[in-house]
């Protein structure tokens, strides 16, 4: 019983945790998400010179190697990032080494 005879109605104080805050959005156009077992979005197209950023959004850890040996990230855990700026047009076709089966594709221009 509540000393002053209100019925239960919570903690004083508390409150429950929003379930509106959403996973925080990848920095910005240049940005690729990995969730779910997949990049997203699975071929970005980008200017020469752009600094592409990947997000890892799965609780798995994933890598991003390119099919040619350009770039190579370390094994990113969750919520990490790996950033490359790619310097010459052409198409990056790109892997994730832990699960092979998941690939996407950077095509730069001039």
């Amino acid at each position: 019983m509540v000393p002053d005879g209100s019925g239960p109605t919570g903690m004083p104080g508390m409150s429950m945790p929003s379930t509106s805050a959403a996973a925080a959005a990848p920095a910005g156009p240049n940005a690729v998400t990995i969730d779910n077992f997949a990049f997203g979005p699975n071929s970005l197209t980008v200017k020469a010179g752009t600094t592409v950023t990947w997000t890892n959004k799965d609780e798995e850890p994933h890598t991003v190697v390119a099919n040619d040996g350009s770039f190579r990230s370390p094994t990113l855990g969750a919520g990490a990032t790996y950033t490359f700026t790619f310097a010459k047009a052409g198409s990056f076709a790109y892997v994730c080494s832990i699960h092979p089966f998941m690939h996407a594709t950077v095509v730069v221009t001039q």
